[in-house]
């Protein structure tokens, strides 16, 4: 049984991320973590998430009071928090599956550091569709890239703090990949004023927030006389929440080193 821990517990990802390791085959609730000055501390982390039982699992205000009390843990939080528990996993053997967003390059750097000598899973994203959505931008690139204009949409909850999105932008990445292009160079993150006819060369990228949704992204390559769009619609946090204990699980039985979502499932 793969104990895992979830931090940011007490959050909306960290409910229902408690609810999908209760529910997992292979998986149990380690241990919960939330801030020190989080209501929830002390609480059973099966009333935190609403499971209407007790899972014998006290919230904590820290890793280090539940070193041993489990093997992965999984972080949605925020990337200073996400650097600091990673380097606790890297010196207590601990795995890490880590689905925060809005790393800077620097951070990302340190995350790959930590990442040789423990096992990491990162990804923007962890829906199975997602993933296959990035295989299928892959094709399209290849395949209209040359004659379209590309464009990434995406909308999230009035939340969300960083934009574009982690998921935009790994699709932004994975065409630019494709095409052999840089993003840092190509990127357009949005357009105002008198902006000049638009460059070939270029990825577009369109914010939008408001409201709950969980988020929703759409990339488009638009040439003359037709249009293709990849489309992917997340309609519950369960979706994410599933595909990270998946990771989870995987995880343990791997190497020391950064996986994605990519290498769970085997693509």
């Amino acid at each position: 049984m793969t104990r895992i821990a979830i931090t940011g517990a007490a959050g909306r990802m960290g409910r229902v991320l408690i609810q999908a390791v209760d529910a997992a085959e292979g998986a149990e609730v380690g241990a919960a973590i939330v801030r020190h000055d989080d209501p929830m501390l002390g609480l059973d982390a099966g009333a935190i998430a609403g499971l209407g039982k007790d899972l014998g699992i006290r919230a904590v205000a820290s890793l280090s009071e539940v070193a041993d009390q489990f093997d992965v843990l999984i972080d949605f939080t925020t990337p200073a928090v996400t650097l600091a528990n990673l380097s606790f996993c890297q010196q207590h053997g601990k795995c890490i599956v880590i689905g925060t967003t809005g790393f800077s390059d620097d951070e990302k750097i340190s995350l790959a550091d930590c990442a040789t000598q423990t096992g990491v899973v990162f990804a923007p994203n962890y829906s199975v569709g997602v993933n296959l959505c990035l295989n299928l931008l892959r094709m399209a690139a290849r395949v209209m890239g040359e004659d379209s204009d590309i464009e990434i949409i995406e909308m999230h909850h009035r939340h969300k703090v960083d934009a574009p999105s982690g998921t935009a932008l790994r699709m932004g990445e994975v065409v630019a990949e494709t095409m052999g292009w840089d993003l840092n160079e190509v990127a357009c993150y949005g357009r105002e004023g008198q902006t000049g006819a638009r460059p070939h060369q270029q990825i577009g990228f369109e914010t939008i927030r408001g409201g709950d949704v969980v988020g929703d992204h759409t990339v488009m390559f638009a040439s003359d006389g037709e249009r293709v769009e990849v489309t992917h619609k997340a309609q519950s946090r369960m979706t994410f929440a599933r595909g990270a204990v998946r990771s989870a699980l995987w995880i343990t039985d791997q190497k020391a080193g950064l996986y994605d979502m990519q290498d769970v499932l085997g693509f």
